[in-house]
Order: C-alpha cells, then sequence, then structure tokens
C-alpha cells in the first residue's frame, strides 16, 4: 500500500514548492574558451584553496529530452532538459566536476536559485565543473481529474511505469498528491540522464570522470542520494524505449560512478519508495560516500532531522564513511547557515577534497 509517509512528502512540497523559472541560453555545445585538448590528463585534479579563476557559464544545454503533457495534450510529447555549466578559466585537462540537483518538491523550482548560483561560483573559481541541472516536475503533468483509472494509467505512459503509478494511486488523496509520485519517478529518470550526459561530454569540457560529486538540497537531496545509491539500471530500465522515445536522447548507453554524495536537508524516501514498489533494497557496501547537513528543527514532515540519523545508521552499519553536520536549531533550507565561520560551500569544498585526496594549491 501506498505510505502515509508519501502522503506527508507529496502534501508539504505541494504547499512548499518553489515555481520553475528559466534563464536565456542556447542548446549548442561550442569548444569552451580555454578548454579543448585532445588529450586527458587522469592525475589527481588540481583545484585551489581561493577564488582564483574567472568562471565562466554555458546556459541552458540541453542533456536529453522527456515526456510531458500540455494543457491541450491527449498524449504526452517530448520536451528538452536543460543544466547550466559553469567552468573555469584556465588551461586544466584534468577537472573534478559537482553536480548539484535543486529542490522544490518535486513540483517546480529551478537550477538557477541563487544559493545554487554562488556555490556552482565558488566552485568554478576553484577549478571544478559545477553543474546545475533542471527536471522535469509535476508542472509537466496536466492530469484529467475525471478520468477512471485505466485512462489514467494510459495517459501517463511513458512518464513513469505502470506498477510506480498504480502504487501511487493506492493511497492518494488529491491528484496533486498523485502528480508529484509519478514527478519523483521522473526526476530521477532525469537526474541519471544529466549524469550520463555528463560522462558523453566530458571531454569538452575537460573532465575527470573518476572524480564526480552529486548533491541537492530537499527535493534535491533526495534525488541526489538515490542517483548515488540506486543501480544504473534502476529509473531507467523500468519503462522501455517504446513506451518513452526521448529514452533515446538519453547517452542510455553511458555509465558513471558517483564517488561522492552531498545531501542538504533531505530524505532517504525515494530509495524506501522504490524498495515498495519493487522489493529492491538498494543499500550496500559499494554505494558511495556521504556528506550531510541538516538542521535540527526542520520542520518539514518529509525531511525530518530524523531522516539524516536514520541515513546515517545505514551507513555505519554498512562501514562506509559518511558525514553529518548538525545545524543546530536551523530550520529547511538552511543555505545561510555559518558551522566554524564556514558557510555550505566551504564545508562541503573541504570535506570533497579530503575525501577525494585533491590537490590544493
Amino acid at each position: 500500500m501506498f505510505s502515509n509517509r508519501l502522503l506527508l512528502v507529496c502534501s508539504f512540497f505541494f504547499l512548499t514548492a518553489l515555481t520553475a523559472c528559466g534563464s536565456g541560453g542556447s542548446d549548442a555545445i561550442d569548444s569552451p574558451p580555454f578548454l579543448f585538448v585532445p588529450e586527458p590528463d587522469n592525475s589527481i585534479p588540481i583545484v585551489k584553496a581561493e577564488s582564483t579563476y574567472v568562471t565562466f557559464v554555458d546556459e541552458d544545454v540541453t542533456y536529453a529530452e522527456g515526456l510531458r503533457h500540455e494543457s491541450s495534450s491527449t498524449t504526452a510529447v517530448a520536451t528538452p532538459l536543460k543544466l547550466d555549466v559553469y567552468y573555469p578559466s584556465n588551461g586544466s585537462t584534468n577537472r573534478p566536476v559537482f553536480m548539484f540537483i535543486h529542490g522544490g518538491g518535486f513540483t517546480g523550482g529551478t537550477k538557477t536559485k541563487p544559493e545554487i548560483v554562488d556555490m556552482a561560483s565558488y566552485y568554478a573559481s576553484r577549478g571544478w565543473v559545477f553543474i546545475s541541472i533542471d527536471y522535469r516536475t509535476a508542472e509537466a503533468l496536466i492530469t484529467r481529474t475525471s478520468m477512471p483509472q485505466d485512462e489514467l494509467l494510459s495517459y501517463f505512459k511513458g512518464l513513469a511505469p505502470q506498477e510506480w503509478i498504480e502504487h501511487a494511486l493506492q493511497g492518494v488523496e488529491t491528484i496533486k498528491q498523485f502528480e508529484q509520485a509519478v514527478a519523483m519517478y521522473m526526476a530521477q529518470r532525469d537526474a541519471k540522464a544529466a549524469l550520463r550526459w555528463i560522462v558523453a561530454n566530458a571531454g569538452i569540457y575537460n573532465i575527470n570522470t573518476d572524480y564526480i560529486t552529486v548533491g541537492g538540497a530537499s527535493a534535491g537531496a533526495i534525488t541526489a542520494i538515490t542517483l548515488g545509491i540506486s543501480n544504473l539500471e534502476d529509473f531507467r530500465d523500468e519503462i522501455s524505449i517504446n513506451n518513452d522515445p526521448t529514452l533515446a536522447t538519453t547517452n542510455i548507453q553511458e555509465a558513471y560512478d558517483v564517488k561522492n554524495m552531498v545531501y542538504f536537508w533531505g530524505s532517504n524516501v525515494k530509495l524506501d519508495l522504490f524498495e515498495d514498489v519493487y522489493g529492491a533494497y538498494l543499500y550496500d557496501s559499494d554505494d558511495p560516500e556521504l556528506f550531510m547537513a541538516h538542521g535540527t528543527n526542520d520542520a518539514n514532515p518529509s525531511t525530518p532531522y530524523s531522516e539524516a540519523i536514520e541515513l546515517q545508521g545505514i551507513y555505519d552499519s554498512l562501514s562506509i564513511h559518511n558525514v553529518l553536520v548538525t545545524l543546530e536549531g536551523a530550520g529547511h533550507g538552511a543555505w545561510d547557515v555559518t558551522v566554524g565561520g564556514q558557510n555550505l560551500s566551504g564545508i562541503t569544498f573541504d570535506y570533497i577534497v579530503e575525501r577525494q585526496n585533491l590537490t590544493v594549491e
């Protein structure tokens, strides 16, 4: 049965979600300045301790397509999925990469949230390639509330697997909660496609794919840890390319290996849901290392501080390195918090360079 936990997730996220917005840019990918070289460098990347480089940004690059409904459509149509690439003005052929996923309750949000843009500049100015992605949310769904269940299953064909949709329909109380449940799957499918795009295009930005970090905040943190912990085929192979032809645009042949994950005030609810639907427990001793920052006064019923404690317990039981920075007295979305005089970018910088053994100058 559909868990009460997801009901809380959907109810809260619908009330608190941000409205998605876009920024101008081009889909074309040209060789960025100071970047293209024919031979990659597979040694340990070198990053800077201080802001050193000018940050360039390639905005609204299409990384894949996904299906969505429009107000007048009776069948889902393909829509481009976008990301922004922030990269430094250096000549390095060997850059680590940090892909970040915005929050917004799976109903909205934007890759250009000011706090994410600031974080992107922090990392790119020190030698990283930082990538902020958009993904499909419940805004991609136009639900006909009068539809019987069999027609509803057909209507959402290709957006989420039938078993996922059927599971959602068992327990939701509103159509918005149903849309959010579908959107949780779409977000995961898209985040995986974005990471495969990074691997496929690593040479353009001189990315060393042995040094991949993924992170996110709130719904983005939920998606980020699911990205790192799930298997390559999860949230990918449950829908056939016949049902979702846009899978052909997602670099489906590429593989990736996430080295570290960064979680801001999230939860493991999506991993629990995957287990509910498919009976698959996804945690194992090969999962990426994990950094968490979570406020003790997080009032979001889907992301209480206890979620971080639970996730830390799972990681400890598997003997996987993890760090939980407890933000005493902080609530949900504690972007402006400082710990030991450092902001979140500085704290995560120290964590990543230590755990990835990066060279810092």
